[in-house]
């Protein structure tokens, strides 16, 4: 196992469960905002909203896929169910059914998130304990990984300033790992997670993985990125009761706010730029 990893771990929950892992090799891997013109841009998943909780209710036996004892009802696997959405976005139909991916059947597709999540604790070689054993979490970096040794995806490349992010949205979806807040989880009618201007003073409730899905409005002042008025769309794992229509949404100044614990990697197919 490498030795210079940074690894920031939390508590792991139904609904909640990424740790955040840096690898200052992958980190190397950036692409640099460079002044290019900046768009609002939407990559729509092409799989139903996915909800790692109520399991069983959704017709989904983990004793019988994973051989268990009894089946569960809700996971931390937020790191699959992220990355899942964006395969569904990433890959053609014809690439999804190849990977057993399930882009019309919402319960297929858990199973898919739920395996990739199984694959994602393996990955995170900083952790002895994995999925099926033990409902461990995993990491955004442990899910590319994953990704990557399926042949799902051939890279993945990182963003650390908001500048860098809005650039990656240009060209396709992103996987955002976060500390979640208790107040984050009732957003307002708009999916805004971040409408509670005192957000950032209730409880620190875990980490959370989601794909971020779109740059929804992008706003400059004077040449510079207007990280207050500039919004990100997300889809979120919890079902479509959620949010709006299982969406969220956040300022860019709130993952300014959230930066040194929130980490992008932007998983990538065949080298080609979407």
């Amino acid at each position: 196992m490498p030795t210079d990893l940074t690894i920031r771990t939390y508590e792991v929950k139904p609904t909640l469960g990424r740790h955040q892992v840096l690898d200052p090799r992958s980190l190397a891997y950036r692409r640099p905002y460079d002044g290019q013109p900046l768009r609002a841009t939407a990559w729509e998943p092409r799989i139903p909203v996915l909800d790692q909780t109520g399991l069983i209710a959704q017709g989904i036996s983990t004793a019988q896929a994973y051989g268990l004892d009894e089946d569960v009802d809700a996971l931390g696997s937020c790191t699959g169910n992220a990355a899942t959405t964006l395969l569904s976005i990433l890959l053609t139909p014809e690439q999804a059914l190849a990977a057993a991916l399930n882009l019309a059947d919402a319960s297929q597709a858990q199973h898919f998130a739920i395996g990739l999540y199984a694959d994602a604790t393996s990955c995170d070689q900083w952790d002895e304990a994995s999925w099926p054993t033990q409902d461990v979490g995993s990491s955004g970096l442990g899910v590319a990984k994953a990704m990557r040794n399926r042949g799902l995806i051939d890279q993945y490349g990182h963003a650390t300033t908001g500048a860098q992010l809005c650039t990656l949205l240009q060209t396709g979806p992103v996987l955002m790992g976060m500390p979640w807040h208790s107040a984050m989880s009732e957003p307002n009618a708009d999916g805004f997670i971040d409408a509670d201007p005192a957000w950032a003073d209730s409880p620190l409730e875990g980490g959370h993985e989601v794909c971020v899905t779109a740059l929804d409005d992008i706003a400059m002042n004077d040449g510079a990125i207007d990280y207050e008025h500039t919004i990100l769309r997300f889809r979120q794992s919890w079902g479509s009761a959620w949010g709006d229509h299982g969406d969220g949404r956040l300022r860019l100044s709130t993952y300014l706010a959230l930066r040194s614990e929130i980490d992008i990697i932007q998983p990538r197919k065949d080298g080609v730029v979407l």
